[in-house]
């Protein structure tokens, strides 16, 4: 009966052994399976890295050309405030007149603004007003329908253009002949826009 015993114990132990080697052989399955994936994601995140590595790179790029762009920007501003400036020195003995009707003037322009402007206004000039050059703005139109392009005149003394500026600021437009007479200073557009 030992003997039984004792092969009925060999046999389950046996049995518990190839139990336990079937056991080993699926998770062996399973380790390889597990390798190839790990293995897998090993490269995917190689291949992630390295294009993070491309990003950073091309910000870092990004970054240094949006910090020259915002020096240029400024740089830029300054310049265009600068001529901005600049033009409106180069303008400041200028006056706009709007609402002379087209040809109202004739031939000679000069003449026409030194005859009418004094009468018109009120204002004495001291001395003479004078012009280092007057003109219509535009192509000479026919048709007096349309709308009359303004006349620019550059004065030679620039106390005599604040003169008439002011007196357009505080008296308004002038009439001559029904028709309605403005006066501005010449400032550049960026000036004139703000």
């Amino acid at each position: 009966m030992v003997g039984s015993a004792q092969e009925s114990t060999m046999d389950r132990i046996l049995q518990n052994i190839s139990e336990v080697g079937r056991r080993l052989e699926g998770m062996d399955c399973a380790m390889v399976l597990l390798t190839v994936e790990t293995k897998s994601i090993c490269m995917d995140l190689a291949s992630f890295q390295t294009r993070v590595l491309g990003l950073e790179q091309r910000v870092t790029i990004m970054e240094a050309q949006a910090t020259f762009f915002q020096d240029r920007d400024q740089e830029l501003f300054f310049l265009r405030s600068k001529l901005t400036d600049l033009e409106d020195r180069s303008r400041r003995d200028n006056v706009q007149f709007l609402g002379f009707p087209e040809n109202m003037e004739g031939e000679d322009i000069h003449a026409f603004l030194w005859e009418t402007l004094p009468k018109q206004n009120g204002i004495t000039f001291d001395p003479t007003l004078e012009f280092q050059r007057a003109h219509r703005l535009g192509p000479r139109r026919l048709d007096r329908d349309t709308r009359p392009q303004p006349i620019i005149s550059c004065l030679l003394h620039h106390a005599q253009a604040c003169q008439l500026t002011q007196r357009a600021r505080t008296q308004g437009p002038c009439q001559l002949d029904g028709h309605k007479i403005r006066m501005l200073a010449d400032f550049s557009k960026e000036t004139s826009e703000r």
